[in-house]
């Protein structure tokens, strides 16, 4: 994914801690601080179940507030409503530039929509069950299982599992098209930039590689390499196909 300046900008994190893990959250805080600041940090749940117990210490820790919500009616989610409504209610407060929701439920599908019609960035958090309707709805979203990989490989891993996979394929090759030059070589960034577009979900820890400069290093298909465009400028990465 590409490095993106975002420090500034201001952020809600909208917990749904009914379909959430808490030993997620230390590693979602750190993903989230690349975005921005979160000024807003909320999760909500029926607080007097015992079901909930492993959220206190991880609400303490990182100064979450605890939304109380109680069960009203057995197979209603009084937790998607109240999230819903606190959400509406920041959207037009107009002090946020964007909102983390975290959780793996298809019932956020048109809030995200919703606040990205206002103009603000959406981030969703959950697992890889997640229903494609909820990630497609994000601007970016990120399965928890990436946020603590496994360790990357130093020397290329399963290049040919790479090539076999052929969703992989297609996101790289549209991305790659899509800022190509007419020397045949591509900014790296340019690429990262596209598969944001392409698949809110693209993620090259999704491959076991920490970067996509990581990635399409491995990758047969493709090489990369550092260019200057004067004696001045910066070296940036560029990519091209083999």
């Amino acid at each position: 994914m590409p490095t993106i300046d975002r420090d500034e900008d201001r952020l809600a994190i909208l917990i749904d801690a009914d379909n959430a893990n808490a030993g997620h959250i230390e590693d979602l805080m750190v993903e989230v601080a690349k975005y921005g600041k979160a000024g807003v940090r909320r999760a909500y749940g029926d607080w007097t179940s015992t079901r909930l117990g492993s959220w206190k210490s991880v609400l303490l820790t990182h100064s979450i507030q605890p939304i109380q919500q109680f069960s009203y009616t057995t197979g209603k989610n009084a937790t998607d409503s109240a999230m819903i409504i606190d959400a509406m209610d920041l959207l037009y407060s107009e002090r946020l530039d964007g909102f983390c929701i975290v959780s793996s439920d298809s019932d956020f599908t048109r809030l995200a929509a919703r606040i990205r019609e206002q103009g603000l960035t959406v981030y969703g958090f959950g697992e890889r069950k997640t229903p494609k309707p909820f990630v497609a709805a994000c601007d970016t979203f990120v399965y928890v299982e990436n946020l603590r990989p496994a360790p990357e490989a130093s020397t290329s891993p399963e290049p040919d599992r790479l090539v076999k996979d052929a969703e992989l394929d297609r996101l790289l090759g549209e991305a790659f098209e899509g800022a190509v030059g007419d020397d045949g070589w591509a900014r790296l960034s340019d690429v990262g930039s596209n598969l944001s577009r392409l698949a809110s979900d693209f993620d090259a820890r999704t491959w076991g590689f920490s970067k996509l400069r990581n990635l399409l290093q491995a990758h047969p298909r493709y090489q990369v390499k550092s260019r200057s465009s004067g004696p001045n400028k910066t070296a940036q990465a560029y990519v091209r196909t083999t």
